[in-house]
C-alpha cells in the first residue's frame, strides 16, 4: 500500500512539474507584454507632458523667456516681421502679410 502511494505521488509530481513551467512561462510573457506597453506608455507621457510644460500658456512662456532669456529677447510688432524665401540660391526677403479669412 505504502509503494503504491509513493508511485501515485511521484507520478502526480512528474505530470504537475510541466503544467506548472508552463503556466508559468505563459504568466511571464503576459508581465513581458506589460512592462513593454508602460515603457511605450510612460514615454509618450513625458513627451505629452513636456509638450504641456512649454506650450500651456503664454505666461508660462513669459515666465521661461524671464528665467533662461532673461532681456536677449525684444517685442515686435506683426508689422515689422518679415518673409525670407530661398529658391535656386537666392534669398528673397518680403513683408508679412495676413490676410482676414474675409478677404
Amino acid at each position: 500500500m505504502k509503494k503504491s502511494i509513493v508511485l501515485f505521488l511521484i507520478f502526480f509530481l512528474i505530470i504537475s512539474t510541466p503544467l506548472v513551467k508552463n503556466s508559468t512561462k505563459d504568466i511571464d510573457y503576459e508581465i513581458y507584454l506589460i512592462e513593454e506597453n508602460l515603457l511605450f506608455l510612460n514615454k509618450r507621457f513625458n513627451d505629452s507632458k513636456l509638450e504641456f510644460d512649454y506650450l500651456s500658456s503664454s505666461e508660462k512662456l513669459l515666465e521661461y523667456q524671464k528665467l533662461y532669456f532673461e532681456n536677449l529677447l525684444k517685442k515686435k510688432s506683426i508689422k515689422e516681421m518679415k518673409i525670407m524665401n530661398i529658391s535656386q540660391g537666392k534669398i528673397f526677403i518680403s513683408d508679412l502679410s495676413i490676410l482676414k479669412k474675409d478677404e
